[in-house]
Formats: C-alpha cells, structure tokens, sequence
C-alpha cells in the first residue's frame, strides 16, 4: 500500500479520534475525504494524507478562542 494512503486506524491516530467516529463522520456525510476501495457496506476505506492534512488545516484555529 501507498505511504500515502491511511487505514482508518491511522488516519483516527493522526486526528485523534477513533475509527468508529470516522465511520460515523462518512455516514454524516462530514469529515476528510475518503477512497472506497471495495463495493458495499464492509468494504475497505482509505484515507489520503492529503485530505487528512486539509481536513484538520481547515480546522485549526489562531484566534485562540474557543467554538
């Protein structure tokens, strides 16, 4: 597999939330931008470094205030 490319327990490690939130998120229709490997609901998910990276650059906040 691609360096680039996340589980979604890696990509959960780097943005500090589980894989079930993630799966949580992509039902939502919110979070990081995924890839779907394979058809159906079990099938196989990768995340980009890239969209990860964005996904929390979109996120990170210097007012230092509180949402």
């Amino acid at each position: 597999m691609s360096a680039d490319k996340l589980t979604p327990a890696q990509a959960g490690r780097e943005m500090g939330v589980s894989p079930q939130t993630l799966a949580n998120w992509r039902w939502q229709g919110i979070g990081p931008e995924y890839i779907k490997l394979t058809p159906g609901r079990g099938g196989r998910i990768r995340y980009t470094r890239r969209a990860v990276d964005e996904w929390l650059r979109e996120r990170t906040s210097t007012t230092g205030a509180a949402a």
